[in-house]
This record gives structure tokens, sequence and C-alpha cells, in this order.
């Protein structure tokens, strides 16, 4: 069992991706209202090895000594924002080194983007998947609550860059929130920061797992199709439901089963789950999310959060 290192998780965009989390739960730049990892407990734009280098680089050697497949990715994502870690580079360093034909993916809000040396200690990842949920500042402040200090201008200007340093394929995540930034206004703001930024993608996504605000919905997929069409790029995908996780070939039934039998003794929160079967919450989330999508669990918002529980089956008259 790893500390640093979670999956291979099937991930929608990514196939099966070895995670990497580079930062403790939860240090981040932004405290997004969406967040399904939960609300940010260090706000900061302060860069330092959170995660010590040697230990990230122990685990992946361990990882490799073992004879485990290569995933589709290696990728930098997990309890908060992978780019705050100072020594980033010298991981991606050590695994193009030991691992130079597995892409290496970085799951990242995009914010830190405007330091150079952020942007440098990127260049050799083969996929960068940076977020923009907002374009009006309000919205941005909204959505994103930032740190101290970043400005939307500094965010998006950093993403500019990038895209004119970075040789790889850069997809551009826009999370949809109806009533926060979907109106006429915000799709014209980020209609025209995209075509500033020209990301090979545009990914719309919205609400899969409950977020830090109770009342958040997601939007519905016939909304996310209009603003795909308003954003007016050459190529803007919605992202699909989860279900097909379950077709990927290491879909692992034995942590769905643990899962189910756990909540069937009592409901459980993610933190819950997380504890208890000493799994890394990004990697748990997958499986709820198909455990949901299937209707074989709901979830129950109660005073310490949201509480996972098996899905009552109507009764038969």
């Amino acid at each position: 069992m790893y500390k640093y290192l979670f999956g291979p998780v099937p991930s929608r965009r990514l196939g099966m991706s070895l995670g990497i989390d580079l930062v403790p739960k939860k240090v981040c730049s932004l405290d997004c209202i969406y967040c399904e990892v939960g609300k940010t407990t260090k706000l900061t734009l302060e860069r330092m090895e959170y995660v010590l280098f040697e230990k990230i680089k122990a685990e992946l050697e361990d990882y490799f000594a073992k004879g485990n497949p290569d995933p589709d990715y290696f990728t930098f994502s997990g309890s908060g924002e992978p780019t705050l870690n100072s020594r980033i580079g010298d991981v991606l360093d050590f695994l193009k080194e030991k691992r130079p034909d597995v892409p290496v993916s970085v799951l990242t809000n995009g914010t830190l983007l405007y330091d150079q040396s952020v942007r440098a200690s990127l260049l050799k990842a083969d996929l960068v998947l940076p977020s923009l949920d907002a374009a009006l500042q309000g919205s941005y402040d909204k959505i994103d609550v930032p740190a101290d200090g970043l400005t939307l201008d500094k965010y998006i200007d950093g993403l500019v860059e990038f895209r004119k340093e970075f040789k790889g394929k850069i997809f551009l995540e826009i999370f949809i929130l109806e009533g926060y930034n979907d109106s006429d206004e915000d799709i014209q703001a980020l209609k025209d920061a995209v075509h500033r930024i020209q990301p090979d993608r545009v990914q719309l996504n919205t609400l899969d797992r409950p977020g830090t605000v109770a009342e958040l919905e997601p939007a519905s997929f016939e909304l996310m199709h209009e603003i795909a069409v308003k954003l007016d790029y050459h190529d803007v995908e919605v992202i699909a439901s989860s279900l097909h996780r379950r077709d990927l070939l290491a879909f692992r039934t034995d942590v769905e089963a643990v899962i189910l039998e756990t909540i069937a003794r009592r409901p459980c929160t993610l933190d819950d789950l997380a504890a208890m079967l000493g799994l890394h919450i990004n990697e748990i989330n997958k499986y709820l999310d198909v455990l949901e999508g299937e209707a074989q669990i709901e979830r129950v918002l109660l005073e310490r959060g949201w509480f996972y529980k098996l899905k009552k089956k109507p009764k038969l008259h």
C-alpha cells in the first residue's frame, strides 16, 4: 500500500491512470465550491517540497520493481494542486528516465502557470489538463475562491504563455455550474479566453460527486451542448458519464465489493471510506461514480456531510 501513489484508476479521460499525489490534503491555490476532495485547508500560492521527492521516488521504484503493468498514463493529481510542489519537475524527469514510453499527464487548475519556473517544470509532460471555470472576475471569485494575490488576468495570461512554450497537448477543462457561469456574459468571456489560450481541446465538465456547497446541481447535458456550440471552437468535447469505467480491464470488482459491503453495515462519508479501506479519495470517487450511476448506492446530506448508503429497491406490489 502506497502513500503517494494511487491506482491505477479508471479515468474517463486518461484510461488506466496511475495517480501521483504531490501535496497533502488539501493544499491548493483555489477553494473551488465543486471540489470532490473537499474544502481547501491550506489556501496558498507558496511553492515548496510538500511531499519529499525522495519519498515519491522510493514508491515509484518499488512499484516498478514489483513488475506492475504500465498504466496508460502517469498522472500528477490527487489531494490538491500538484504544481505547488517545487520538485514536480524532478518527478517528471525521473518518470521519463525510467518509463520513457509511458505518457505523463498533469491535472492542474492552471493557476500557477504565470510563474515561468512552473511552466518550465512541465515542459517534458505529454498532456496538461488545466482548468478555467470563469473568465469574469465575479464568477471566478464565486466558483474558484482563489488565494490572495491570484488575479484572473494573471491566471489567463499564464495559460496563454504556457501554450506558446509547451509542445505537448493541452486539454482545457471548463466546469459548468448552472446559475454560476452559464450566463451569456460568462460564455462570451470564456469564448474570448479560449480563443486566446488556443488549447488542443476544450472539455466541458459538470458535477459528478458532491462539492463543498450542498445545493450545487450538475448542469444538464443539453445546456453543456448549447455552451459547446456557443464557444465556437474547433474541438469542444462534453465529458460523458463514467459508467464505461466498468468496461476497462483493470476495474477492480474487489474494491467495488468492499465499498458495497462497508456501506451496507452503515452509511459512510468519503473520508470514512478512505480511512477504512486505505485507498486514496480520488480512487474511491471513481468507484462511487459508477455505483451511483448504476443506482446501487445513493447519498444523503447529514450534519457531518454527504453519506453514502445502499439504495433501497422499490417494493413490488
